[in-house]
């Protein structure tokens, strides 16, 4: 998150940093899972954990790089660099490592889901993966539907509400929300043999809370309310803020 303050202050591109963050925790992820802390080689449970946080890392890292580098600044920071003005810098820097303590609370629901010593892959694992691919694919699909809206110059000043966005505000940060619940699905052994796993409940439990009150809902809802008010609201009374559910008439 150093080397993000560096490329942001670089280019004048706060986006950047949720860059820099996804592939970090990807990697963190991906090292928490494989480290050797014994001469045993990885289990499967641990090979198959460390190529599902690698692939989350990489797709998001890789989505959110194309929209730094092809649009304005994400509105979250540039109302960040407004409010803090001539401070923002060094506060751009608190908040980043903010962001990496974060990422260290989250890679430890990784680091127990991949630890599970139950022999082999069971019904667990299945269910686990199973609700991570869908959550990745569904994130993708939500990326994919408001890039393509974004680039329309018809829809400019106006609010996505087509496909997954018809039935909710965030639906990228509900299926990233989603993913996160796939670990404690992998780490419970509800015969006692892993007691540790249910520290992996911190995951879900965290992102919800970053996504909902800190870093993502209230910041882009804020932009959205100043920049298009009665597209807005019309949308908001409609739609769900996170959980999809149908549209209201």
């Amino acid at each position: 998150m150093a080397a993000a303050w560096l490329v942001q202050r670089r280019t004048g591109q706060g986006g950047w940093a949720d860059a820099f963050w996804s592939l970090g925790l990807g990697a963190a992820g991906v090292l928490v899972a494989l480290f050797p802390l014994d001469s045993a080689a990885p289990s499967a449970r641990q090979t198959l954990a460390a190529c599902l946080i690698g692939a989350w890392g990489l797709r998001l890292s890789l989505h959110i790089a194309a929209r730094a580098r092809s649009s304005h600044e994400d509105p979250r920071y540039a109302r960040l660099r407004q409010d803090w003005g001539p401070h923002f810098q060094p506060r751009m820097f608190g908040f980043l490592m903010l962001q990496a303590g974060a990422a260290a609370l989250l890679a430890l629901s990784i680091l127990v889901a991949a630890r599970n010593p139950a022999p082999g892959l069971n019904f667990q694992d299945a269910l686990a993966t199973l609700v991570f691919v869908a959550a990745l694919c569904g994130e993708a699909l939500a990326d994919r539907q408001l890039s393509r809206f974004k680039a329309d110059p018809a829809n400019r000043g106006e609010v996505c509400d087509t496909g997954l966005w018809a039935w909710s505000r965030h639906p990228n940060y509900f299926f990233e929300w989603l993913g996160w619940c796939a670990w404690p699905i992998f780490a419970l052994n509800l015969s006692g043999g892993w007691p540790w796993g249910w520290l992996a409940l911190s995951g879900p439990a965290y992102i919800y809370w970053l996504l909902t009150r800190v870093s993502g809902v209230p910041l882009l809802e804020a932009h959205m309310r100043r920049s298009r008010p009665e597209a807005f609201a019309a949308y908001a009374a409609r739609t769900s803020v996170f959980f999809p559910r149908p549209p209201r008439p």
